[in-house]
């Protein structure tokens, strides 16, 4: 986990370097990560090693964290995100939610696990809880987004519930560090196409 964060921080900070503006790149961390006292200073330290905004990093934790100590994981959670970092949980319906402490942690997002996108189409059950989660999120002001999206029609369906974002095969698959900086580039263009006097402005890709 602590490696991710400083690789992470690390290739923000190379594209900064390059003119680039670099989007929020997520780390998924165990649950113990997040009981873990020394873990919102390590992860300052490796923000201001790097020189990089705390909003270059997002952090994914599963739904376990609300079973062990729930207390402190609700503590280090609000640390983080005291300093800009993006919360999320990961998976979400995979484990047992503790609706009481999901309330309480300061996330900005659930994702939706793909067991649950994968059956969309023929899965009348799975359409339900993906749509009830999608209500649950927005209910409580929460981003969400879809994981494993490979069909049209899975996307098609997501946008009929309102999903916020998905990720997966439809749009592509991994990529290396260095296609990823092309597409980086690209972005920065259609932004420089449609910004007055080459300001920035919010583009979603």
């Amino acid at each position: 986990g602590e490696w991710a964060i400083q690789t992470v921080c690390r290739q923000s900070a190379a594209w900064v370097a390059l003119g680039l503006h670099p989007v929020p790149i997520a780390v998924n961390l165990a649950s113990t990560h997040l009981r873990e006292r020394g873990l919102p200073a390590r992860v300052a330290q490796a923000l201001a090693a790097h020189g990089v905004p705390a909003s270059c990093l997002e952090i994914e934790v599963t739904e376990s964290i609300l079973l062990a100590d729930p207390e402190l994981s609700v503590s280090i959670a609000q640390e983080l995100a005291a300093m800009g970092v993006t919360l999320s949980i990961d998976d979400f319906g995979t484990g047992y939610s503790s609706m009481s402490y999901l309330k309480k942690l300061p996330i900005a997002a659930l994702k939706i696990d793909r067991s649950f996108v994968r059956d969309l189409e023929t899965d009348p059950d799975d359409a339900a809880i993906v749509s009830a989660i999608v209500a649950l999120a927005h209910s409580l002001k929460l981003k969400v987004v879809a994981e494993g999206v490979e069909t049209p029609a899975q996307l098609s369906f997501l946008q009929s519930v309102r999903c916020d974002e998905y990720q997966g095969f439809l749009t592509s698959r991994a990529v290396s560090v260095p296609e990823f900086e092309r597409l980086l580039h690209r972005r920065a263009q259609i932004e420089s196409l449609f910004s007055p006097h080459g300001a920035r402005q919010p583009l979603s890709v």
